[in-house]
This record gives structure tokens, sequence and C-alpha cells, in this order.
């Protein structure tokens, strides 16, 4: 039997099986986080945040086409983009673990059976398949995001260096080592996930190309394989941009010439370099230098796909992160310097303080004619420095984290040990082994875990095991077993895994000490570097697929190990069909069952629904900041690519403190005119006004916000402050604020409605909320100064309240959007609920314009969507209380129906009961009390359930989830109230019996309950 072409049917099976799940389940529109900002700019060739993923963009952009032109339709084809990569990941996956087996099986000059054939096909399904279903991977493969094609690319170079392994011995068997430097050098355009490949394909090398090995020869390659990846990843991906900027900059400032002329002669350099040194390589037969030559050259063609990012920046794109039109901007870009810096071998802890500022390097911007110098780079000296410091963020949150989690008293300073200690419990404990296990071990839920032992940790199915971890498994709480992340492996996949790589250990060390060094450098190796934060705003499982990979070789090679050891006493094809139907069954068969109902978002369109209900909560032409990821990158989508509310200006504050941006808002985008930003370029260029301090001039009053607009904008001497490092600074005198209005003008711009004129105030007086005003600050300050009610202007409902500025009063909900009014205080709100709502907008809104994302009919619902249902329920109940109160009960009836129509009848942690609650008052109000009742009955069971289980692990694992049974039993208590005021008495004992056995399970913990 043709050994190649079972080898490719099997292994083009395998991409179909999992190409065909992939684009079943995958998402039919953009999802949450980055892949709004990536459909959008690789469909109009935009450019992304740092580092740039250009070839991912170029790539994406080709799956558009088959979209035909229905603009609702280039997110599915981008989608099936990513699905399309991940069934050619498995592909390659199973073409390596199959080389893998061969090898070790099959010895040299021994005939192929049909029992090894079988063996060698089975491991490679199992191992291909395992991976096909994993929790992490299946996750990237099913959205538009760059980790499924930088998998492609890692699977490709390890497979490529096996097929140069297996024709190493022949005439032009190095061409496959040429085209793993292109491949190399293309994924750069991806992700550099794809380099730590090469301390792996290091060793394949060595042990091909030596008859014995040697330990100096092992620690030599080992440093070879990391020094290649350095140069690569530090020498060509940033020296080369950096010193092409140094020569423009030598050539620009002191000879005079033209921006960009010593980036050229730089490039001219470059290519006479690696020109001379080929021929010089080939004249005098230097294989190796020829060969590391043409490689490097190989790898620059592959990076050159960031021209892209160059290119489309200077076309001034309404995408345009950082704007790297120039040397140093890009050079900046790369070096992903908007991010700062983390230490990795010596640095402070969190609680060391500074004790001196030393200048770093000029910073450098593209002046008019010359480069100019933006700053100096600020290094600050701290006392208490200590090796690897892996708790070093200064942040108060952080530091609380830090010594709750390693039990350290305030006074403690942490050591060596104590940095060690969090980088093994937490950084590679928490936050890369839970994910592993996830993968092959199981999952207890979806929640982010936080470093509780309830949320997003990892189960096994085996009650006993998980027990002695976390606590009584009798009686799990629905937010466990309901949760369809509720998946149990058994241990299977972990146990197969380690079989095989026991199995490869002992049968070829060498493959098995590649296999385990590729583990090891894309899993480990990354916390290493990462150096995480706690309390980070998701999961990163994402980062360490590569491990996962190499892990799911070793569980397709256990299909092998089990039939060795199995079943000798069988035929060898039986042997190897047995065996093989086992892995099938212990790994993949039970991850994809599983696993599917947690991956199938094929009917979810919650990203896309709430950024048009972000959109169409404005009124036309209207300003609308927005803070995070997930209410700024499906709006950019939605805008950008569907085109709907191009006369939307969206403004993001967490990019408001860059030139860049603001530089973006002062010209016209899509159908939006420029922002009425009146600074010029050169007052808010970088370094200039960066951060401005508060200093207290004692005024009287409040002061006009144009003239503390001026006065931050000026450049007279007299009206700045001297800092401690001898500089001047423009400052902040008041934080007591105000704005003159023009009732006259607020009514006939259609901000406030004639017949609400009494309500318009002639003053917006309010209290800045800061100690220092930063460079956004300034701009939206700007903005509010000038705009003169001539554009709406609304927060996003996501956006933090500190980034209000303090202007919280004026602000009205409509949607999810609160508009910034010139109304009278609103003496109505009361302390349980404060919202400020402008009811009639906001009823036509949620009845006419909002979509919900098939939130109510989805077959899953990802944590970010299930939050989202907070907000709108939330939203619903706010509404409706507002319509009761306006004495408009038709129309609140109308609202309730809606909410009964769109929203799931589901529990998605306490934080539901709060919401709910808020609707079944409503109900009562209204009369609707079989609805009022339904629900808080059924809310009255699930805090029954889930704080009995939080009682029985309490006592046996400590106290865990205080906030939870504080909120569960402040809320039950009220409903016993709510209830029995409504008449509802049979409900109300109910829900008495149930709070009389919690107070008496849960009062040695907390003896007196109130909201928190």
């Amino acid at each position: 039997m043709n050994y190649s072409k079972v080898n490719n049917i099997v292994g083009w099976i395998c991409f179909l099986i999992a190409t065909l799940t992939y684009v079943l389940t995958l998402e039919p529109s953009a999802s949450f986080w980055d892949c709004g900002e990536f459909i959008a700019s690789a469909f109009r060739m935009q450019v992304v945040h740092q580092p740039g993923a250009p070839l991912f963009l170029m790539i994406q952009r080709f799956f558009s086409i088959f979209a035909a032109g229905d603009l609702t339709k280039i997110a599915y084809w981008m989608n099936v983009g990513s699905a399309v990569s991940s069934g050619a990941t498995i592909l390659f996956l199973f073409w390596t673990i199959t080389a893998l087996a061969k090898k070790t099986v099959l010895k040299a000059g021994e005939e192929l059976t049909t029992g090894k054939l079988i063996s060698i096909m089975g491991a490679g399904a199992v191992g291909a398949l395992a991976y096909t279903f994993s929790d992490s991977f299946w996750f990237s493969a099913v959205e538009s995001e760059v980790y499924a094609q930088s998998s492609l690319f890692t699977a490709i170079v390890f497979w490529a260096i096996l097929k140069w392994e297996a024709h190493a011995d022949e005439p032009r068997a190095d061409r496959w080592l040429l085209f793993i430097a292109y491949i190399m050098g293309l994924s750069i355009g991806i992700h550099l996930l794809n380099l730590l490949t090469i301390p792996a394909l290091a060793f394949i090398y060595y042990f091909k190309r030596t008859d014995k090995a040697t330990t100096s020869g092992i620690i030599k390659t080992l440093i070879v394989g990391i020094l290649i990846l350095a140069v690569i990843q530090y020498g060509i991906i940033q020296y080369l941009v950096s010193f092409g900027a140094y020569f423009d900059l030598f050539f620009v400032n002191t000879l005079g010439l033209g921006f960009g002329t010593g980036v050229l002669f730089f490039a001219i350099l470059l290519i006479g370099a690696l020109v001379w040194g080929i021929r010089y390589s080939i004249k005098h037969q230097k294989k190796l230098l020829n060969l590391g030559l043409i490689s490097t050259v190989l790898i620059i063609f592959g990076y050159a796909s960031f021209s892209m990012i160059i290119i489309r920046a200077k076309a001034d794109p309404n995408l345009n992160n950082s704007a790297p039109k120039d040397a140093f901007s890009f050079l900046s870009y790369l070096n992903r310097e908007q991010y700062g810096d983390r230490p990795l071998g010596y640095g402070p802890n969190y609680n060391s303080e500074r004790t001196g500022v030393t200048e770093g390097k000029t910073i450098w911007r593209k002046g008019k004619e010359k480069y100019e110098v933006a700053g100096k780079k600020t290094d600050y000296e701290y006392n208490n420095n200590t090796l690897l410091p892996r708790m070093y963020s200064d942040d108060p949150k952080h530091a609380a984290f830090y010594k709750e989690w390693m039990r350290l008293d305030d006074t403690k300073n942490p050591n060596l040990v104590d940095n060690v200690g969090f980088l093994f419990s937490y950084q590679i404990g928490y936050m890369y082994m839970r994910y592993f296990m996830w993968n092959f071990v199981g999952r207890q839920n979806d929640e982010q875990g936080q470093g509780s032992g309830f949320e997003g940790s990892w189960i096994s199915g085996i009650k006993p095991i998980d027990a002695l971890r976390q606590g009584d498994q009798s009686h799990l709480p629905p937010s466990t077993v309901d949760n369809k992340a509720y998946n149990r492996f058994f241990f299977l996949p972990l146990i197969m895994g380690i079989i095989g790589a026991l199995w490869h250990f002992k049968r070829n060390q060498k493959d098995a000490g590649v296999v385990a060094l590729l583990f090891f450098f894309t899993g480990i190796a990354i916390v290493l570097y990462l150096n995480q934060k706690p309390m980070e705003p998701r999961e990163r499982d994402y980062a360490y697929v590569g491990s996962f990979y190499a892990f799911a070789i070793w569980i397709g090679l256990g299909a092998l190990a089990i039939k060795e050891w199995l079943f000798k006493k069988l035929t060898p094809t039986a042997g190897a069909i047995g065996a093989t139907v086992i892995g099938l069954l212990a790994a993949p068969v039970i991850m994809a069952e599983q696993g599917w109902d947690d991956h199938d978002r094929s009917t979810k369109m919650v990203p896309h629904d709430i950024a048009l209900d972000y959109l169409q909560s404005c009124a036309p032409n209207a300003i609308l900041f927005t803070y995070g990821d997930n209410d700024t990158y499906p709006l950019w989508y939605i805008q950008e690519v569907e085109n709907v509310r191009p006369d939307v200006r969206i403004v993001n504050l967490s990019l408001f403190d860059t030139d860049w941006y603001i530089n973006g808002l002062r010209q016209k985008q899509n159908e939006s005119a420029p922002l009425p930003i009146t600074m010029k370029p050169e007052q808010y260029v970088q370094g200039e006004r960066d951060v401005m301090p508060y200093d207290d001039y004692k005024i009287a009053g409040n002061v006009e916000l144009k003239n503390v607009v001026d006065l931050l904008l000026s450049n007279d001497e007299s009206d700045k402050v001297a800092m401690q490092d001898g500089s001047k600074s423009n400052f902040l005198p008041t934080k007591n604020l105000k704005i003159t209005v023009d009732p006259q003008q607020v009514i006939s711009t259609g901000t406030v409605p004639a017949a609400d004129a009494s309500k318009i105030t002639t003053t917006m007086d309010w209290k800045f909320n800061k100690g220092y005003v930063t460079k956004g600050t300034l701009a939206m300050f700007d903005i509010l100064a000038h705009n003169n009610w001539k554009r709406p202007i609304y927060f996003a409902s996501t956006v933090p309240s500190e980034q209000y500025n303090g202007l919280d009063k004026y602000l009205y909900s409509e949607g999810l959007a609160m508009r910034l009014l010139p109304l009278k205080a609103d003496t109505t709100a009361s302390e349980d609920r404060p919202e400020q709502l402008n009811t009639p907008i906001l009823y036509n809104n949620v009845m006419t314009k909002f979509k919900w994302g098939n939130m109510k009919t989805a077959k899953y619902l990802d944590p970010q969507s299930s939050d989202d249902t907070f907000i709108f329920t939330n939203l619903f109940s706010s509404l409706t209380n507002s319509l009761i109160k306006e004495g408009k009960t038709t129309e609140a009836k109308k609202v309730v129906d809606k909410y009964f129509a769109v929203m799931p009848d589901k529990f998605f942690g306490i934080r539901t009961v709060v919401v709910k609650f808020y609707m079944a008052e409503n109900l009562y109000k209204l009369g609707e009390t079989t609805r009022a009742n339904d629900i808080l009955d059924k809310s009255g069971d699930y805090i029954n359930k889930e704080l009995n289980y939080l009682a029985d692990i309490s006592q046996s694992k400590g106290l865990t989830g205080s906030q939870n049974i504080q909120t569960g039993l402040y809320y039950l208590d009220r409903m016993i109230k709510t209830s029995k005021a409504a008449g509802q008495d049979k409900l109300s004992d109910k829900l008495q019996k149930t709070f009389n056995n919690l107070e008496g399970r849960l009062s040695m913990f907390f003896p007196q309950q109130g909201p928190q």
C-alpha cells in the first residue's frame, strides 16, 4: 500500500473534519475583543494596534472577496478564513505526527506492514483531531483573529523541518530550510509566536548533522537556537528599522536632505552587503554562510509585508493606530512603546519606592523640515529591587492581589523566594497550567478566573479528585452545571498525552526532546517573557496554543503506546485498529462531545447587534465617547464595514492622550465632520502638554471652561508653573468649572425640545474629578467648550464614571449611551436607582431601533454576551420604572412584553438576580403578578442552590464567595419584603424559609447582612 497516498488522504480527511467543524460553529459576524478592529482594518486596509499584522490583514481581505459585495457577509467570510487556516493547521499537525511516528515505528529498511500503516495513521488522526477539539484552539478557529493563521505558520515550519530531515542527504535538501526562513519572515506579519519554534528546529538540524550527540553539542545548539531567535526578534525586526531611522536622522538633520533619504541609503547599503556576502559565500564555497545569508534575505522578504503599514498610514485611513508614517514613529510602533515595559531579570517590587529619575534615550518626532526632540524617556530608580521581579506592578489593585495571593503583610518587602513563589503558583500554576488543564482535563465554567476556586477553574469530572481541590462536588450549583463550558474529560486526553510522551522518550529520545523543547518554548518560556500582571481583562489561554499543539503530538503517539502495551497478543492489524479506536474515544470524541455546545457561536449576534445599538442610541452627527475594546472595536467594524451610522464619530478615551489620534479627530471621516477641536497640532504634539498638574489658586466660584482651555494652551510663561525638574508646565488652577448655556441655541439645535425649555439650565457647573489634566482631557475640554450644542455628545454606558470628568449629573441615558444635556438637576432619582433617563428617546430606541443579538435563542452566550444581558435587563427595568413614574403604564407594559420577548430566561450568576429583581418590582406595580412571582420564585431557587453550595465548600475549604453570599442574602431579603408588600404571602413565606435556612448555614461567616 502506498504510504504517501494514504498519508495524504487521511490528512485531508482530518482537514475536512476540522474545517467543517469550525465553519459550522463559527461566529456569523464580528466577535468581541480585537476582531472588530481586525475585520474593519482588513476590509479597508487600515492600520491596527501594535505591532501590526499586515499579512494577516491582506489574507483576510482576500477571504472577504467571497462576500460578493454583501457588506453584512464580510465578517462571516473573514471568520471562514480563520476556520480554513485552522483546518490547515490540523492537516500539517497530522502530517507531523505521522512523520514522527513513522520514524519511531519503522526501522530503516523495514517493510511497512498494514498493521504499522494503520498504527501510524491512527496516531496522526488521534493527535490531530484531539487538537481540533481542544478548547483554546477551537476558540480562535471561529473568529477573525491572528492566532488561527499564527498556528498554521507554526505547524508549517515544524512540518517542513521534518521534511528537510527526511531528505537532508539529498543534493537540494536545504531548499526546505530556505522555505522555513521565508515562512518565518512571513509569519512576522501575522504574529511573533512562530519564532518560538526556532530552538526546536535547531535541534532537529543538529541531531541530523551529527553522528553522535554530546552534552556540549546540545548546550551549543540550544545557545545557537536562542541566538537565532534573538537575531530575528531584535536584529531584523527591530534593529534594521532602528538603523534605518537613525540613518534618516543623520541625513535629514545633519546633511539637510529630505525625509526618507537616510532610510533609502541604508536599504541600498543593506542590499549591497547581502549581495556581496552571498557572492563571497558562493565564490569561496562557504555553504553555511551562504545558507545563513540567503535565509536572512528570505526572512527580510517575508518581513517586507510591513511596508503595507507605512503605505497605508501615509494615506490617513480612518483607523490609523499610531500613524506610523515615518521612520521613528514606525520604530515606536514595532517596539510597542505605547504599552510600556515590564521588568524581567531585575527590577522593583510592588511596594518599592522611587528614589530617583534618570533621563533615557531621546524621543524623536517628525517636524516640518527636520526631526525634533519630543523629550527623553524617563527611567525611574527604585529601592528594594530584586531578581526575577514577578510582583512588580504598583497599581493598588495589583498590590492587594499580590499580598492576598502570597499572604504577605503590609510591612513585608517581597524577596526572591516570594517572587519565585508567585511565578510558580500564579503565573505558571494559575495562568498557564489552568489553561493547560482546561484543554486536556476539563473546565469548570466560562467565567473569567481571578484566583477564586469557583470561577474559571479546571475540573476533571471525577468528583473525589475534584473535591480535593474545590470541596464537595455532590451538590454543584446551577452556575456550574448549567454553564455550557462545564466540560469534563476525566483526565483521558491528559493521560493519553502522558503515555505518548513516556513512550516517545523511551523509543526516540531525540525527537521526544525536540517536541518537549517546542512544548516549553511555546508555553513556559512565554510565561517567563510576558511576566503577566494579575487581574487581566480577559483570559490569555490563546497565547499558549503552540504548547498545546506540542502536547497534541504526544496524544497521537499515545495511540502507538496503547497498541504496543495493550494489544501484544492481537494481530498487528487488529491491535492497530483497537488502539486507534481507544485513542479516538479517549481524546477527540469526548473533547468534541463536551466542547461543542460552548464553542458553537453560529447563532450568536451579540457583538454585531450591540455595536448597532450603541450607534442607534445616538442622535444624528453625534460624538460618542467610548473606553474599552468591547465598546469600541465592534463599533469600528459596523461603521467601517457595514456602513452603519457613518455620521457618528467614535472617540476612544483610551487613545485620546496621543497626538496622532487627536489629528484623526480633526479630519473628516466617513460622513462625520471634523470635531470642534481648536488646538493646533503644535500645541498637542508628542511631548507637549502630555500631563499638566492641578495647582489650586483658590479661585472663587466656577470658571468658564473656555477660559480654562485658553490657559492650558497658553504659551505665556506667566501662565505656567515650575516643575520639579526645572521645566515649566501649563496647569489647572481650579477644579470648579462651568459652561454658560444659551437656552435658545440648545432649542434651535434640537438638543432639548422647546416644550422642555423650562428644564434647561443657564449654567452647567461641575467639579472636575482628577488631580491632573492629560492631553486627552484637554481635547475633551476643547470639544465641550467650543461645540456650542451643534453636535450631540454621548458617553457609552460602559465608560467608567471617572472618565466623565465630573459631568455625571448632566448625563441622561438614551439607550446604550448617555447624552450630555444642559438640564437642571433631576431630584427624582433615588440612591437605589440613581440613573437619569431621557425617557421618550430611550423608549423609541428600545421599541423600534435596537436589535438583541439573538440573546434569547442563541445556542451559546459567551461571558461578554451574558454580561450584556445585565446591561439590557437593567435598561428595560429602568425604562419601565421611569414610564410608570410618568403614568405611562401602557407604554411600560409594552416595554415589559419586549423584555420577555428578547431577553433569555436564564441566570448568569448572582448578578442576574439583582437586575431581575428590579424588573419584578416593576411588574408588581403594573399588576403583572404572575410574571413577577415567576421571576422571584426562580431567583429564590437559584440563590438557594448557589449559596448552599458555597456553604458546603466553605465548611471544607474555608470561606469563599463572600461577595455572592452577601449579595444573595441581601436581595433575597428584599424579595421577601417586595412579594409580601404585593400580597403574595405564599411566595413570601417560601422565600422566608429559604432565607432562614441560608442564614442559619452562613451566620458563622456573616452575622450581619447588608448591601456591599
